[in-house]
């Protein structure tokens, strides 16, 4: 068989699986399994695949088709211009993520040391670190100790010197921060089971469920950062697309003045930043 017939099986069968990215998700998977870029493709497209690559390209076509997420088949996310290692048991990296990127980025500044709660792959952290001004130090902590060990790995690969803490929220930090960032969990208990099957059937619960009203996390956050946070230090969080009111409303509540919402390149609210006041 060819690689075009091949690829043409395998668009077909994620098109009858309901997949709705049925070409780009066949191009990377027999990317994945070919090893050949895109500017091979057309040059190769008439060549015949060999025994191995047609099984090895049928079973990760069959792993889609059951809803597994292609990051966790090929083992990597993109984020911010960069591949980030990824597999089960860690929340894959989202595009819209890269919003918090953007806000807290001009803030940083050398010497200053920056603390990334709720770290998971380590994305936010290791990406603000390599993005900003040499000299800002950063510590990215996780109650779950398999993230825990993504974040490391993608720190090696990167070559980035950071800390990595398994901590429930506050519970093993220690110092003084000038910057705090989280993507917490905030999808609402009852609505787990309504999301996309890639979703609920494999990226972690634990990174997903922000309780009952999907606020529990920046509540809880939001009290114990000025025990942690320097006076006029900024708290910058990731927030869902209708929970820009009350996130805002808990950090002032909590001690935040001049927070501002930051919006996605959909439209959407998507960051809540805001300053501890004196």
């Amino acid at each position: 068989m060819i690689w075009r017939e091949l690829f043409a099986e395998g668009k077909g069968r994620l098109e009858a699986s309901g997949n709705e990215d049925s070409f780009y998700d066949a191009r990377a998977l027999l990317q994945f399994v070919s090893g050949m870029t895109m500017t091979d493709y057309p040059l190769r497209a008439g060549e015949e695949a060999g025994a191995h690559e047609v099984r090895a390209f049928r079973e990760v076509i069959s792993r889609r088709c059951a809803h597994e997420p292609l990051q966790y088949i090929t083992g990597y996310a993109p984020f911010f211009g960069r591949d980030f290692l990824v597999r089960p048991g860690v929340l894959i990296p989202r595009f819209d993520t890269e919003t918090l990127i953007e806000a807290v980025l001009p803030h940083l500044c050398p010497g200053m040391r920056l603390l990334d709660m709720c770290t998971g792959s380590g994305c936010i952290l290791l990406t603000l670190l390599l993005e900003g001004p040499s000299g800002v130090s950063g510590t990215g902590t996780d109650i779950s100790e398999e993230a825990l060990a993504v974040a490391r790995e993608n720190a090696e690969r990167f070559h980035v010197n950071a800390a990595l803490v398994q901590s429930n929220l506050y519970s093993n930090i220690h110092g003084v921060y000038d910057i705090i960032t989280s993507n917490p969990p905030y999808i609402r208990t009852r609505v787990i089971d309504m999301l996309a099957p890639e979703v609920r059937d494999h990226e972690p619960r634990l990174a997903l469920d922000g309780e009952e009203d999907g606020l529990a996390f920046y509540r809880r956050i939001t009290k114990g950062a000025p025990a942690v946070l320097k006076t006029g230090g900024l708290l910058a969080f990731e927030i869902g697309y209708d929970q820009a009111e009350s996130v805002t409303a808990i950090m002032e509540e909590g001690g935040f003045s001049r927070v501002n919402v930051f919006k996605d390149l959909a439209g959407n609210p998507r960051v809540a930043a805001g300053y501890l006041q004196e």
